[in-house]
């Protein structure tokens, strides 16, 4: 083997300068998988996270006409027809903290608002909880700022507002007085407790937290429900056990899953681009190996048959050429991972506010060591290919041919 490597080695040497521009066509194809790799996914894992966090795992809400199920019904003879709120929900708790996959639950409701203050105004979506079952059901108290989230149990009339809700309104402090229209026409005097701060635009710019007996008294819906929220222990099977739910349970049951499932379609879209443009840059570097191994198999016609006269076989002629493809893919792996991790290390650390989907300080980066991996595999795999073509012919030249061609 060592003599397949010297020869391998110094026919890619004769040829520095096309054998530098292959390694450096596979050193980009590498680094761009890397740092688009941990752009892409950086972005859409904290996402996944966010929302997995500050979302419930399993919604139970009403669906547009509700069926009375007997175990849970609170009224007797006719079924009722109730399209916002949730009947016999104390019931449905009760039976759903039983299942050992629930890790929590706590009730909701749910309505529109209007958040004044001053000559403000901001369209709002109002959230009534339970302060003491809320933390069951949901991790809301990590994205809370100054994390009084018990302070919705001592002032009623207390809200927790998101941050972009807070910066429309131009709220900067604790303890501000607003009034909240309901959609009844109703007002009520409320005071800011805490802010709320998701990362997640869409929520921020629209979340008010409020006690629900607050939110029930001011709705005249006292003792209502219309959104029960479920914590589980294994949020990937959370679709699974939406479905059996369903059968069990008179209301929609919503999974994290189906809920943002048009942006997990986005995902799967851009993840299809991303790894396109990349396979296309690989695809690139391929044809630069083909090409300088191909032109050496022309080039030295001569001396292959030198050294199939000396007795090389055939199977020493093809892994000659082979290895000269395998080592351009390693050498090119290697450069191209050094440039990869350089490049990660200069964006993270690049401070910006980036404001869109999400809002962070700057970019979010997935640093796992699979990509390298990946990307080496990748690269050996775009290598071997472009060199099979070549060694093949060098394989099959018939070496008397080519000794009475001269």
């Amino acid at each position: 083997m060592n003599y397949i490597l010297f020869v391998a080695f110094k026919m890619l040497f004769e040829r520095r300068r096309q054998t530098l521009v292959s390694v450096l066509g596979v050193s980009v194809g590498v680094c761009a998988f890397i740092v688009m790799s941990s752009l892409m996914l950086g972005f859409q894992n904290y996402f996944i996270q966010q929302v997995i966090d500050l979302e419930p795992h399993i919604k139970i809400k009403p669906r547009e006409e509700a069926q009375e199920v007997e175990k849970y019904t609170i009224l007797l003879g006719a079924k009722p027809k109730e399209k916002d709120r949730i009947l016999g929900w104390q019931e449905i708790i009760k039976d759903l903290e039983e299942d050992p996959q629930v890790l929590g639950s706590a009730e909701r409701l749910i309505s529109r608002g209007i958040l004044k203050y001053g000559i403000k105004d901001k369209p709002i979506t109002l959230i009534g909880i339970n302060p003491q079952r809320e933390p069951k059901a949901s991790v809301i108290e990590r994205f809370l700022v100054y994390k009084r989230l018990d302070k919705l149990e001592t002032n009623r009339t207390g809200v927790i507002i998101g941050s972009l809700v807070a910066r429309s309104l131009g709220i900067k402090e604790l303890g501000k007085k607003l009034v909240l229209v309901a959609p009844n026409g109703k007002s009520l005097l409320v005071s800011v407790e805490d802010f709320f701060d998701s990362g997640i635009t869409n929520i921020d710019d629209t979340r008010v937290y409020i006690n629900i007996k607050t939110l029930q008294s001011l709705l005249e819906r006292q003792g209502e429900v219309n959104e029960i929220v479920l914590k589980i222990r294994d949020v990937d099977s959370a679709e699974r056990l939406a479905r059996e739910l369903k059968e069990k349970i008179p209301y929609e049951v919503e999974s994290w899953q189906r809920a943002y499932r048009n942006f997990l379609s986005i995902f799967k879209i851009q993840n299809i681009i991303t790894y396109m443009i990349v396979f296309a840059i690989l695809t690139v570097s391929a044809f630069g190996i083909f090409n300088i191994i191909m032109m050496t198999v022309l080039e030295k016609k001569k001396d292959i048959a030198i050294l199939m006269a000396m007795g090389f076989t055939r199977r020493d002629t093809l892994l000659i050429f082979m290895v000269q493809g395998l080592i351009i893919g390693v050498f090119g792996s290697i450069i191209g991972s050094f440039l990869g991790f350089g490049l990660q290390e200069y964006l993270e650390s690049v401070r910006l506010d980036v404001e869109g989907l999400i809002r962070t300080k700057g970019f979010v980066l997935d640093r796992s060591p699979i990509l390298y991996l990946y990307a080496f595999a990748f690269s050996l795999f775009f290598s071997l290919l472009a060199s099979l073509y070549p060694s093949y012919r060098a394989s099959r030249l018939n070496p008397v041919d080519i000794f009475r061609s001269q």
